[in-house]
């Protein structure tokens, strides 16, 4: 099982490989020291497991699990005893390790983590992911509202998302941002943006038009947005 370590303190993360190394089933690939550079390499590779603190600066281990559209299979480890009914309202926790990590106790972790299945998540949670997406500017990790996003245009390799607060131009795809914006509310109507549908003020013929933007309609999408709207 391949898993990933993330942790603020260089001796604490020593621990938990040194502990995975003692086993065969637990293959750690990589480290990090802050969970917004784990959230960048888990943008382009894949785990089954993340052994995860949840005090560090800037970014917690909370944030890092809310902003994983799919999260892996986490054990979390903390210096906190008082966070663990928290702590297992995510559906991905499979256990809570209070440090320093015993062997024993984490040899009881290895035991849990077999039988471990990811089931359901609590509404709090999954209402708290769909309000919200975390977007990557200048090196930081900016809560942006889902709501509040009425346009998103492609521009080479970046996006630009258009807020009403402000605009973030950020290194990334249509689809990527796709995937995680609610399609009740949100449509690609060409290849180059990304329309919030209740913002729409006007139609006309191949154009839409969005705040104080007109934006192209491909031929192929028009007949789709048109059944998403609410026509009188």
């Amino acid at each position: 099982m391949n898993c990933i370590i993330i942790d603020d303190d260089a001796t604490a993360r020593l621990i938990t490989k040194q502990l995975c190394l003692k086993t065969e089933k637990i293959n750690v690939v990589d480290e990090f020291s802050s969970a917004i550079d784990a959230i960048k390499y888990l943008n382009t590779a894949s785990v089954d497991l993340v052994y995860l603190d949840i005090h560090m600066p800037t970014f917690s281990g909370f944030d890092f699990i809310q902003t994983l559209k799919n999260p892996p299979k986490i054990i979390l480890t903390t210096s906190d005893k008082n966070l663990a009914l928290e702590a297992f309202e995510y559906k991905s926790v499979v256990d809570y390790l209070v440090k320093p990590i015993t062997k024993e106790r984490f040899e009881k972790s290895l035991e849990k983590l077999e039988s471990f299945t990811i089931v359901g998540e609590p509404k709090t949670k999954e209402k708290a992911k769909s309000d919200f997406i975390y977007v990557n500017v200048d090196r930081r990790l900016v809560k942006v509202s889902i709501p509040s996003i009425y346009l998103i245009e492609a521009k080479g390799d970046y996006i630009n998302i258009k807020t009403e607060q402000k605009n973030y131009i950020v290194h990334s795809t249509l689809k990527k941002i796709e995937d995680k914006l609610p399609t009740d509310s949100f449509f690609k109507v060409h290849r180059s943006f990304i329309i919030n549908i209740s913002e729409i003020i006007d139609i006309e013929d191949n154009t839409v038009l969005i705040k104080k933007d007109v934006i192209p309609v491909s031929r192929s999408n028009k007949s789709e947005l048109m059944k998403k709207l609410n026509l009188l």
